[in-house]
């Protein structure tokens, strides 16, 4: 059993996120099904105790993890707005980075394919705070926009932005449709085309 005389003085959050990284790593080359708190306390460095009074149970573990992988993206799409001087540049950037992210996402990947039955309710019926936590991040941006000219304000930026982030959802969730989605350059030309009029009006 490791030992865990480190774990009293260190700081709670770098231990946090500790386990969370070794998390991250477990579940991607195991799976969640065949990991255990044991496993993830091992390749963290403490022991089990520790992992169950910071994090709680496997399935809290897995919904941290997967919060802390959302909030990377997001923070991500932070930055794009300052890169940009036109619209229709910034949607298409947003667009194809969270597209491209999540498809490239090992975990999400993995968990998708092989154990659906446990993250897809994380992503649907109960995935109601990551879901208004990626309708805020939209709805930052699209106000960074107007602070830079880019965008008209509107009062109805909030709902503009959601039907964005709806479509977006269902697409991660379900890939496969009449329309060609594939590539990046796919991915830009369709965000240019059919997403930027949604955000201008």
């Amino acid at each position: 059993m490791p030992s865990t005389s480190s774990d009293t003085t260190e700081n709670p959050d770098s231990v946090e996120s500790r386990i969370l990284d070794a998390a991250l790593l477990q579940f991607e080359q195991f799976g969640v099904k065949k990991t255990t708190i044991e496993d993830i306390a091992r390749r963290a460095g403490v022991d089990r105790v520790t992992v169950y009074r910071r994090l709680g149970s496997r399935d809290d573990v897995v919904r941290l993890v997967t919060a802390r992988e959302v909030g990377n993206v997001l923070a991500e799409l932070a930055e794009i707005p300052g890169r940009h001087d036109n619209l229709d540049d910034l949607v298409a950037d947003i667009f194809v980075t969270v597209v491209t992210r999540w498809r490239t996402h090992t975990l999400a990947n993995r968990m998708l394919t092989l154990e659906p039955g446990r993250v897809l309710p994380q992503l649907t019926t109960d995935g109601a705070v990551i879901f208004s936590i990626s309708v805020a991040a939209t709805i930052a941006a699209l106000r960074q926009a107007v602070e830079n000219k880019l965008l008209p304000d509107s009062s109805d930026l909030p709902v503009r932005a959601e039907i964005i982030c709806r479509f977006v959802h269902s697409l991660i969730l379900q890939p496969v449709g009449a329309v060609r989605l594939e590539t990046m350059e796919e991915l830009d030309a369709f965000a240019r085309k059919y997403l930027v009029p949604i955000i201008s009006g």
